[in-house]
């Protein structure tokens, strides 16, 4: 890798990255040399002028992302190293298996590869950029997923329009950056069927992160009669509907995402009687359903994706699990979900409990729920632990 700049520290601010924290703030710096613009590699070095790692600079709050903790320079192989270490992670983990082949090949972070995330789908990665430097070696990226996955890469599709800080946005955000193929893709997870639009979809086509509580959920759903908020592409409701469940309802104000749920569904080979799907708002639909359901899953999308909507988005949870545990049938159960980074589990729980005192129902704790093995979270980035959970028994 070619080193552009060199990023000094003023005297003590080197604690976080001994402790291998992987966010190098901007009022930490002392002084900068070289060309550091954005989305370079730079030398990180202590006030003593000792390396103390590599990474990427962006202007901004998070000034450097670390991508390694010592003072060798990064060559070209860099990538190709930590996507094989992350493959084998995965592998360890029974990733892709011969019932599951979609997963998270990269989880920023927790890989050591913090702004990149990779999704894999049966042979195609999607790759999206959460840095300005992610973006420049997005070439170097592909070059080392073709290298680790060989013949069982297919294709590699670029998605971050989304991701990418604004300035940088442009029409080559989103794209293929090798090979080429049709969506939508069929791909199976332990079993299931499911079509992915990684062109078109939300994130990168489908939500990998709660494929092991969708197989929980399964456990819970024979012979009951299931809802399915938050749809999007009706992943809850396939796996109630493969357990026996006697009916699922599936609600999502997107009306896309409504027909791809519906898609799903036919893809595995269930019918109308046994599913219909509402292009509603969750909180009017549930509004006159009391006693109608055994089992009621809440995954909305994140309410706070920065830190000044906390206490909005703990209303916004606290009121969609009070409505759900009022209307839920005696002896039902709930599955409440956050994804919002910025909401730790403490918080999520303290939310979840103030909602069963203004429902007024006796509330017990089945289970913890979180990200599954291919979603790692650092032990020096806590930040990563991003998806909480938890199973309730309302009496």
């Amino acid at each position: 890798m070619i080193i552009s700049g060199i990023i000094v520290l003023k005297k003590g601010k080197e604690i976080s990255l001994q402790r291998f924290h992987p966010w190098l703030f901007s009022g930490a710096i002392q002084k900068m040399e070289g060309l550091v613009n954005d989305g370079v590699w730079v030398e990180v070095r202590d006030a003593n002028n000792k390396t103390l790692g590599f990474g990427h600079y962006q202007n901004g709050s998070i000034a450097v992302r670390m991508l390694t903790f010592d003072s060798v320079t990064p060559d070209e192989s860099f990538y190709t190293k930590k996507l094989a270490q992350a493959l084998s992670l995965r592998a360890s983990a029974y990733l892709p298996s011969m019932h599951t082949n979609c997963f998270r090949l990269v989880h920023g972070e927790g890989d050591g590869l913090t702004g990149l995330v990779i999704d894999y789908y049966d042979g195609v990665a999607i790759v999206q950029a959460h840095s300005t430097g992610m973006h420049a070696d997005r070439e170097a990226i592909t070059a080392g997923l073709q290298a680790v996955l060989k013949d069982k890469l297919k294709a590699v599709y670029y998605k971050s329009q989304g991701t990418l800080p604004g300035k940088i946005r442009d029409e080559k955000s989103d794209g293929y950056l090798f090979g080429m193929t049709s969506v939508p893709h069929i791909v199976k997870e332990h079993d299931q069927k499911f079509l992915i639009d990684w062109e078109s979809g939300q994130k990168t086509g489908f939500f990998l992160d709660q494929r092991e509580n969708r197989k929980l959920l399964a456990d819970f759903s024979r012979n009951k009669k299931v809802l399915n908020t938050f749809c999007y592409t009706g992943g809850f409701s396939v796996y109630a509907l493969h357990a026996g469940a006697a009916t699922v309802h599936s609600v999502d104000s997107s009306e896309k995402a409504v027909e791809l749920t519906r898609k799903n569904i036919e893809l595995n080979g269930f019918d109308t009687q046994q599913h219909e799907c509402f292009a509603m708002d969750t909180f009017d639909f549930l509004k006159d359903k009391k006693d109608q359901y055994d089992v009621i899953i809440l995954d909305p999308p994140a309410f706070a994706k920065h830190r000044d909507a906390k206490h909005q988005a703990m209303k916004g949870y606290q009121r969609l699990n009070a409505e759900a545990m009022k209307m839920i049938k005696s002896g039902g159960i709930i599955f409440t979900f956050s994804c919002s980074q910025v909401i730790d589990r403490k918080l999520f729980y303290d939310t979840v409990t103030s909602a069963a005192i203004q429902a007024g129902r006796d509330i017990k704790v089945l289970s913890h729920l979180c990200q599954p093995a291919d979603h790692p979270v650092s032990i020096f980035h806590p930040e990563g632990e991003y998806l909480k959970g938890l199973v309730l028994s309302v009496v």
